[in-house]
């Protein structure tokens, strides 16, 4: 799927911007997901900084060089100053830098060492930055999608940037191996549907993915997880998880295990 956006959005915008933002963006999710909430505010920095140029880029035609000073309150002021008769979106005039702006101070201004209360901030700040560089990067997605990708195909891709992806499964190019012994058969299937997001997988896909012991299983292993759990659903050839199979996914955390 990252390989997609990149394709779509380097077309549009300048590639190394777009190498910097989607880099930032997969450690910031990795780091989220394993429990390294601290490293991820600062990884939702980064990825700031190269939104903040790719803004720059699309309404003036550069952007200041990566690496250099970035006056990010003159650029807001800036953005939202621009009269809608210059053609650009609320989205790239308000939307995106007020959002930016939110993770940009959490990663500056924000004590996560430590706070006089006693609670800490650690995992509500993360999960309000990689909410938000979620949206920000489906909405750059929707704004500059190129026909090299179809609005049906980027639709498909935003929706499934808003699901969080499972750092105990490794891509192969294109095999999907789990990493944790330890689950059992049905949470082995459950964590490859939530990879695979609302596309899902073919049976012939998951049983190819499946351990060796787990093959012979398949057939009870769906019917378990559909219709006695209902965390799956069939069709002729494809399966999906369900919002129940995500909320089971997400709240027993096997994912991050």
């Amino acid at each position: 799927m990252i390989e997609q956006i990149r394709q779509a959005l380097a077309a549009r915008r300048d590639p190394k911007l777009i190498d910097e933002l989607l880099a930032a963006y997969q450690e910031a999710k990795t780091e989220f997901h394993q429990g390294g909430h601290r490293l991820q505010a600062v990884e939702g920095g980064r990825f700031c900084e190269a939104a903040f140029r790719l803004l720059q880029e699309e309404t003036t035609g550069q952007f200041a060089p990566p690496g250099g000073h970035l006056d990010t309150d003159g650029l807001i002021r800036t953005l939202a100053g621009l009269p809608r008769s210059a053609g650009h979106p609320a989205s790239i005039r308000l939307h995106i830098p007020r959002s930016l702006r939110v993770v940009y101070d959490i990663r500056n201004n924000r004590d996560t060492a430590h706070l006089a209360d006693g609670i800490d901030p650690n995992v509500q700040d993360a999960t309000l930055v990689v909410s938000v560089l979620d949206w920000v990067l489906a909405e750059f997605l929707r704004l500059w999608h190129t026909p090299a990708v179809s609005a049906d195909e980027a639709q498909l891709i935003v929706q499934d940037l808003v699901t969080r992806r499972a750092p105990v499964i490794e891509d192969f190019d294109g095999f999907l191996k789990v990493l944790d012994p330890s689950l059992s058969q049905g949470e082995h299937v459950l964590v490859l549907l939530y990879q695979r997001g609302s596309t899902g997988a073919t049976r012939e896909q998951l049983r190819e993915w499946a351990t060796p012991a787990m093959r012979k299983n398949m057939g009870r292993i769906y019917t378990r997880l559909e219709h006695e759990l209902n965390y799956i659903h069939r069709d002729a050839d494809r399966v999906r998880i369900t919002r129940r199979g995500i909320e089971y996914v997400e709240d027993s955390r096997i994912m991050a295990r």
